[in-house]
């Protein structure tokens, strides 16, 4: 046959998978303590022991089914074989390191985080943003630069960008309509700027430092855009040669990776919150997978950084094909296209080149928003599915409403609109409008107590609707994202990364910096608002 040689990686991984599911499950089903069980309950693991049975028993028997499929028919060269049965055993081992962060080694950073703060005098876990987004991506780093990635991997590994495309779709259901006309009209203004700027900037540092055109023009579009997309999308458009896609590929890829590591732990020092980081990662980091990732290192537990991060991140694509064109104009009038003999079909570039995954989001946006995912009145109500009908089981307890009033008379609120907030969730035992919700968050900024700031954050989820379709959507989301960012890991390595040229180098720091300074400082300043 000119099938590949017969590989039982993708049955040896999905037997590990659903070994691993089976075991737990019988342990919590008969309750016998075993060393499994006893791990899970140190790691404080043990509510997640139903989402890895049963991702574990799915994944697990679609890779082995896969994997005997192999064993008795060698892979072909048909597109089924390379983009479904070839990526099985990379795939199947990227989700067991998704295990491995998400249910172990986050679990027990953040224990050893907790011990080490009265030597330290601060939580190392907390302030380095240590969770299972950030593990993901420092060991597929760590892996990839270390033992490399095996030949029946690479396969697997290269799923890792689809993976991150699905997250950012599921993504568009979590919205609704107030947010992102909130949102999308804060993050226009932004990305306005910053796009074009970004975009002039390095225009005028390649004349400058006297780089080539085809070479500025890549720069110019992956540093004011989306990074490599960006990148790839210029390049016939400008000429670009395969040096001036190395040069730039690295210089992008570096300048991703060191905003990915520094936002979080800045953004945790100075106290932004999910708005304005959001905003500030969404404008100033380059690739899109990396604008998530940082948002979910920032913000693990919730969505809510991440939900502005891509509205700020996909404004931004949105600019792609405006970007392309001034650089095709641009680029013509510097050269003389006449003497080289060829055309550029502008119009095809920016179809072929377009992120569809953006359309893909704005088509689960507007399902969201028409009432598919969610009743039509959670939607409508504009905050992210709230219901304002009156239930005793929203009530606040009696001992809760007690360290309210007391917090309300201490005179520690000045603000009259969040006293009249406070005072109207004594007197209703409950948060009963949307314009309330905010307020009665907004109260935990004057007080330090956290039991009464957990007190104000159980009357928000009182009132937060969260129907299945979502819950289930986000779960899934969360592994993608977690799969993908796994694989983004192992796609960084330290060759990529000296392939940036010293003035491409030293063009993309001075345009990173700034950029990533000034929406610092314009978020910081101007953006003050919560989510």
């Amino acid at each position: 046959m000119n099938g590949e040689k017969r590989s039982p990686a993708a049955l040896i991984v999905g037997i590990i998978l659903l070994v691993y599911a089976l075991l737990l499950k019988r342990h919590e089903a008969a309750a016998i303590p075993g060393a499994l069980m006893e791990l899970m309950n140190y790691l404080k693991a043990g509510k997640t022991v139903d989402t890895q049975v049963g991702v574990g028993i799915w994944a697990g028997t679609i890779i082995s089914l896969f994997g005997i499929w192999n064993l008795v028919q060698p892979a072909m060269k048909s597109k089924f074989d390379m983009v479904v049965r070839a990526p099985m055993a990379g795939a199947g081992m990227m989700i067991i390191l998704a295990y491995l962060c998400r249910f172990y080694f986050e679990p027990l950073f953040k224990l050893w985080g907790k011990a080490a703060e009265p030597a330290l005098g601060f939580n190392f876990a907390t302030i380095f943003g240590l969770n299972y987004i950030l593990l993901g991506v420092l060991l597929g780093l760590i892996w990839v630069n270390t033992i490399g990635v095996p030949k029946w991997m690479q396969s697997g590994v290269k799923t890792a960008r689809l993976a991150m495309k699905m997250g950012v779709i599921s993504l568009g259901a979590m919205y609704s309509i107030t947010e992102l006309r909130y949102l999308g009209a804060m993050s226009f203004t932004m990305i306005t700027i910053f796009v074009m700027g970004t975009a002039i900037l390095v225009l005028w540092l390649s004349q400058m430092m006297k780089i080539a055109r085809p070479l500025a023009g890549v720069l110019s579009a992956g540093m004011a855009v989306c990074g490599v997309s960006a990148a790839v999308a210029a390049a016939p458009v400008v000429k670009a040669r395969g040096i001036d896609m190395a040069y730039s590929i690295g210089m992008l890829l570096l300048v991703g990776v060191v905003g990915l590591f520094t936002f979080p732990p800045i953004a945790r020092i100075v106290g932004m919150n999910e708005l304005q980081f959001g905003a500030w990662a969404g404008t100033g980091i380059l690739n899109s997978a990396q604008v998530a990732a940082a948002a979910l290192i920032f913000d693990p537990n919730t969505i809510e950084t991440l939900k502005v991060a891509e509205i700020f991140n996909i404004t931004r694509i949105l600019f792609l094909p405006f970007i392309v064109i001034i650089l095709a104009i641009w680029f013509a009038k510097g050269e003389e296209e006449a003497e080289a003999g060829t055309k550029v079909n502008l119009g095809r570039i920016i179809v072929d080149k377009f992120p569809i995954f953006v359309l893909g989001f704005l088509i689960m946006f507007a399902l969201s928003s028409t009432g598919v995912f969610t009743p039509k009145d959670h939607v409508l109500h504009g905050k992210h599915f709230y219901s304002f009908k009156i239930d005793e089981k929203k009530e606040l307890r009696t001992r809760d409403l007690k360290k309210v009033q007391a917090f309300i008379e201490s005179g520690a609120v000045t603000d009259p609109k969040i006293k009249a907030a406070l005072e109207k969730l004594v007197a209703d035992r409950q948060i009963t409008s949307v314009e309330q919700t905010d307020l009665v968050l907004k109260a935990q900024d004057f007080t330090k107590d956290k039991d009464l700031k957990k007190v104000f954050k159980d009357a928000d989820k009182k009132v937060q609707a969260k129907p299945k379709t979502l819950e289930v959507m986000r779960e899934y989301m969360m592994w993608f994202f977690a799969f993908g960012l796994i694989g983004l890991g192992m796609q960084i390595t330290w060759q990529t990364i000296r392939q940036a040229g010293g003035k491409a180098a030293t063009i993309g720091v001075i345009a990173g910096i700034t950029k990533a300074v000034l929406s610092f400082f314009v978020v910081w300043l101007f953006i003050k608002g919560t989510i």
